[in-house]
């Protein structure tokens, strides 16, 4: 299944009745949705050109032609060899461990689809010039939150990653129009975690937002939404491949972040190599 048809299928019944026919409809057909014109498809489903519109606008895309165009591209490309599975009793290690090498592929390999790399140069831009760089997730989105402080200080770009939630707040009111704040959750509806993004957006900091694919409460604060692939139902066995996926995005950002700035990131990371190094017993 398509990251479009993913994201559909786990918001299926959050939305509004009249969305919730289209998205069925899509669910149901999606190849014959995408020869359809605006007009036609609300016809067959009973709803309002504006409808789709909305539905669409829902799901982050410009409007019917950019969902069509979307929707299409994922269609022709050819299905993953690596579909989700999920956890089975007495599966032997040698089952589990392909398993979980073919959730985290497939994880990797629907985000990268889901990208929009006109805001991901965005984000980048925004993150190198950033004076300061706050960074808030909770439970398993603070791991990845961790994760990207660290790479950030091996750069010297100032930045925090605090875990405790009144630790976010605090930070995020001292945050200014030359800030950046990056909140992750995969669900985007980590109540500590809006909180400090609304504090940091409150304070003139530029905002992204780190989500799964869809319509969520972090993603609409944000200046800009990335997303990482929506899991097959049944996948949330410690978070493992949102997890991947979120990280997968992270070092696109770094890398990002590196290969623009490179004169003045790669000295530094050098420097930072090699006085960690001196700390290993075999060198």
């Amino acid at each position: 299944m398509s990251p479009i048809l993913h994201a559909l299928e786990q918001q299926l019944e959050a939305l509004p009745p009249q969305e919730r026919r289209l998205g069925e409809k899509i669910l149901e057909s999606p190849s014959s949705v995408v020869h359809l014109g605006i007009t036609e498809l609300a016809q067959v489903c009973g709803i309002s050109p504006s409808t789709i519109t909305r539905f669409c606008k829902t799901f982050h895309f410009k409007g019917f032609p950019d969902f069509k165009m979307k929707l299409a591209g994922e269609l022709a490309q050819k299905p993953s060899e690596n579909a989700y599975q999920d956890v089975i009793a007495g599966n032997s290690l040698h089952k589990i461990a392909e398993a979980i090498e073919a959730n985290h592929l497939a994880s990797i390999t629907d985000t990268t689809r889901l990208l929009d790399m006109s805001l991901l140069e965005k984000a980048v831009a925004a993150l190198c010039r950033a004076g300061r760089i706050d960074l808030y997730g909770a439970a398993t989105s603070s791991i990845v939150a961790q994760d990207f402080y660290q790479k950030l200080i091996r750069i010297g770009k100032n930045s925090t990653a605090f875990a405790d939630s009144h630790m976010q707040i605090t930070s995020a009111s001292g945050l200014g129009p030359e800030d950046v704040a990056l909140a992750v959750s995969y669900s985007g509806e980590t109540s500590e975690t809006i909180s400090a993004m609304r504090c940091a957006k409150d304070s003139g900091a530029f905002t992204i937002s780190l989500t799964q694919y869809g319509s969520s409460t972090l993603a609409s604060l944000a200046d800009i939404s990335l997303f990482s692939s929506s899991l097959e139902k049944g996948m949330r066995r410690g978070d493992m491949a949102s997890r991947i996926a979120q990280l997968h995005v992270i070092d696109i950002l770094f890398t990002g972040m590196v290969s623009r700035k490179f004169e003045d990131y790669i000295p530094r990371l050098e420097s930072s190599y090699q006085n960690v190094r001196k700390f290993r017993t075999n060198t």
